[in-house]
């Protein structure tokens, strides 16, 4: 079959055609001799789906070392309950009239011209609408440096691998008792996780197949009320003036992840839909040096488009402050002001990019992230890297040793959990066009 490309990825095709790869889409495949569809290989060769049957593989079930596409999938599936999404409403569609609004609804949030179709229609990249868990031991396809977008909501965690995300983008769960749309958007590499509950609705969101700064834009099935994903607001629609409550989550290494939540679940490849997990549908997009897809706004040029940051803003949203991410892996901690608060933000090893080569998990180590308050019970801490082993964080005042989630792992502190702040890890032209105005640490 035909390799989907961008912009000036190794690859082969128009940059236009990426986005249809992770709804499925492809052009007729040229016969092989024997009339088997082809697939690609964990080199990124074509090779004979006959030989490879994703999720049904065998091999090394350490699930420490080695390719997605070489190690077991067995998943010991567990029972989740779900909160039930409301009805759909008798209201104009957003979705349907963002080319030419009208008078019945709420004046859009934004100019609806800088809206861009990404190629598939709505719902081409199907969202998870009933997704199917494991326990974390028995997810041993994911290698270690796997990443996975970890959240955590009264106790209950979960990890949503993004060998899965990046080809559904949206899935509408049910977290520690609180209905959430779980979000990636590969384009502009950034999680989001926003309340489902919207003025006495119970909303489920669906990928529009629209982009707005070069980001996911998502629509609620309930109103079709169309919303940014890296904003969390409504563009245009009944819901023009609703806000959505945010919960902190962050991309993390499965290894990572799993030694803090022996306990917690990790969401299956049991979706429903046939797609090559482990497989990137992007390759190479985060190249530094590459642009972003459809994006036409300005970008400030203190650093390239896709340099990597980790932002956040105030909670009133007044204030915004971007690390940026090479900086932070050299230091392993960095702090700044936040609407008058110290904020740290940390970094350890052991996570890969999503979005480099073909093999999901085979990625350059890119890290994991958490932004923080950086005090606990009134007490103000002082972060540093351990100097004989930097992926280790400590506090000057206790010595106590901390993990990316911002809990204290052992010494003094051990058990204590700094207030973590919503951040996203995002390209500079996504954080630039969305906070123009935000501060860069250091």
């Amino acid at each position: 079959m035909w390799v989907w490309s961008i912009m000036r990825m190794r690859l082969v095709l128009p940059a236009a055609a990426v986005v249809l790869a992770a709804c499925g889409t492809t052009t007729d495949d040229e016969a092989d001799g024997d009339g088997a569809s082809a697939a690609l290989g964990d080199d990124g060769a074509v090779v004979d789906e006959a030989d490879q049957e994703t999720g049904e593989e065998t091999g090394d079930e350490s699930g420490e070392a080695g390719s997605a596409a070489t190690l077991v999938y067995a998943p010991e599936v567990v029972a989740t309950e779900a909160i039930e999404s409301s009805a759909r409403e008798a209201v104009p569609s957003g979705l349907e009239t963002f080319r030419d609004p009208i008078a019945e609804l709420p004046e859009p949030a934004i100019d609806l011209s800088r809206l861009r179709s990404g190629g598939p229609p709505p719902d081409g990249i199907p969202s998870i609408d009933d997704p199917v868990f494991q326990t974390a031991d028995s997810a041993t396809h994911l290698a270690a440096e796997a990443p996975v977008l970890a959240l955590e909501i009264d106790g209950d965690a979960r990890a949503y691998p993004l060998e899965v995300m990046v080809w559904h983008e949206i899935v509408n769960d049910t977290v520690g008792g609180v209905p959430v749309a779980v979000a990636y958007c590969p384009l502009c590499n950034s999680v989001t996780v926003h309340d489902r509950r919207v003025e006495g609705r119970v909303l489920d969101f669906g990928v529009s197949g629209l982009l707005y700064n070069s980001s996911l834009v998502m629509y609620d099935r309930q109103t079709e009320t169309l919303w940014s994903h890296f904003a969390g607001r409504p563009l245009y629609g009944e819901l023009g003036g609703a806000e959505l409550v945010d919960y902190p989550a962050t991309i993390v290494g499965f290894a990572e992840w799993r030694a803090a939540n022996r306990d917690g679940l990790v969401l299956t490849r049991e979706t429903g839909e046939s797609r090559q997990y482990g497989v990137n549908p992007y390759p190479g997009y985060d190249d530094v040096n590459s642009d972003p897809f459809l994006f036409e706004g300005e970008v400030d040029g203190r650093y390239t488009a896709m340099t990597r940051m980790v932002g956040v803003e105030s909670a009133d949203g007044a204030d915004a402050l971007a690390f940026p991410l090479l900086e932070l892996q050299e230091s392993g901690v960095s702090t700044g002001s936040l609407g008058g608060d110290d904020v740290v933000a940390f970094w350890v090893p052991g996570a890969a990019s999503a979005l480099d080569t073909f093999d999901v998990a085979d990625g350059v180590d890119v890290g994991a992230t958490g932004v923080f308050v950086a005090e606990v019970d009134g007490q103000e801490l002082t972060f540093s890297n351990d100097p004989a082993d930097p992926t280790v964080i400590l506090d000057a005042e206790t010595g106590s040793t901390w993990n990316v989630f911002g809990e204290a792992t052992s010494g003094e502190l051990a058990g204590a959990q700094l207030e973590q702040l919503v951040h996203i890890d995002t390209f500079w032209f996504a954080w630039n066009a969305f906070h123009p105005d935000s501060a860069v640490a250091g």
